[in-house]
């Protein structure tokens, strides 16, 4: 089983541009959304694999196999965790990038966006562990670098295109990338292969990334697979554009993020018997699945919380969605597993049992990071970039 609370595992993680709620102002089932995805980092996770343990060993083996990474081609429900927060950034950029374009100019909005990028990028080399390590044992890559990098190549395209030619930027991003992988062999190879070793994510990473890598060889945040992951965060643009529109209905909105959820998904199933899922080099057939299940996540979430009004059960993820850079940060730096291990860890296996034991320390550290956000929101409090 994997520790989904530990350092490696933990990574899938956050989109930087949350700020207090407003209704007004905010589109409430996507911050709900983004606490939702958040909610299995900070403790959700644990729980589901200790009601799994509870229940039965085959549901506990299934949960597990769902809240793991695929090993390195497939899809499961924890492959879907960092992409969402990629879809979410871009959705965040469609709404305040055009507020600031029209406010403060296009050199101002550039500026800003670099700056974000700065900022991020830093903060997830502070997350990765700083400079603990002797270089070049230091990790330069990471979830939040991604994030940024994304961000800041997707929303100066935004700031260029409108949803035509972010379209087509989505297009020949995926297509170059798919054609380099599919088609032009490795220096001193002549066949193409989609194995660990033998594909050009991996290879450049090996020649040019500097620092840590985490699989020895590449990175799962490398250099490569940034350009498609830049197509994952347009995707979340163009979704938050068509939110946007004023002039489709609700329920016709809804509807159309269903087909256009499911036919993304078909598609990128299609086209994996030839280019495989796999979210470690984020091939274009895995953006594809992965962005066609966050736009059918958004849709059950945008009937439930703007359609239906459904919303007694939203605030622990409003909690979380709206300061999402803030616990991802604290999940690192306080460690909410650690600290629920002082207060029910050690004896308590001894007297409820392994099983038991291990489903009460995680709903402990769950409900740490839950206290933890609910007082930032109550006393106001928001990291923003």
């Amino acid at each position: 089983m994997n520790d989904q609370l530990s350092q490696t595992e933990d990574q899938e993680i956050i989109q930087s541009e949350a700020k207090p709620p407003a209704a007004s102002a905010r589109i409430m089932s996507v911050d709900v959304l983004r606490g939702f995805d958040m909610f299995w980092l900070v403790g959700g996770a644990g729980v589901a694999l200790g009601i799994g343990k509870l229940i039965d060993p085959k549901v506990h083996a299934f949960i597990d196999r769902q809240l793991s990474h695929a090993d390195w081609e497939g899809f499961y429900f924890y492959d879907l965790i960092f992409p969402l927060f990629v879809f979410l950034a871009g959705m965040s950029l469609s709404f305040s990038m055009g507020r600031t374009l029209n406010e403060k100019g296009l050199g101002a909005t550039l500026i800003r966006l670099t700056r974000r990028c700065l900022l991020m990028f830093l903060l997830g080399v502070i997350y990765n562990g700083g400079f603990t390590n002797v270089w070049p044992e230091v990790r330069i890559m990471g979830v939040l670098q991604r994030i940024a990098l994304s961000s800041l190549f997707a929303g100066v395209l935004f700031c260029f295109f409108d949803w035509r030619g972010l379209a087509a930027s989505l297009a020949a991003l995926l297509l170059g990338y798919w054609a380099l992988l599919s088609f032009v062999p490795l220096p001193g190879q002549d066949s193409i292969s989609w194995a660990v070793e033998q594909n050009w994510a991996v290879w450049l990473d090996a020649q040019i990334l500097p620092g840590r890598l985490i699989y020895k060889i590449y990175d799962p945040e490398g250099i490569l697979s940034t350009i498609p992951a830049i197509g994952t965060c347009i995707i979340g643009i163009l979704t938050g554009l068509f939110l946007k529109r004023k002039e489709v209905e609700p329920l016709r909105k809804g509807l159309i993020f269903i087909g256009a959820g499911l036919v993304l998904v078909a598609a990128g199933y299609l086209w994996s018997y030839q280019c495989p899922i796999i979210k470690k080099i984020w091939t274009p057939s895995y953006v594809l699945v992965a962005g066609g299940w966050s736009i059918l996540l958004l849709a059950l979430f945008y009937f439930l919380v703007d359609f239906w009004q459904i919303r007694w059960w939203t605030a622990p993820f409003l909690w979380i969605g709206v300061n999402p850079l803030t616990v991802y940060m604290a999940r690192n730096i306080i460690g909410f597993n650690d600290l629920a291990k002082r207060f029910v860890g050690g004896s308590i296996y001894a007297f409820l049992g392994e099983n038991l034991g291990y489903f009460v320390q995680c709903s402990v550290s769950l409900g740490i990071a839950l206290l933890f956000v609910w007082y930032l929101n109550k006393k106001k409090i928001y990291l923003r970039l």
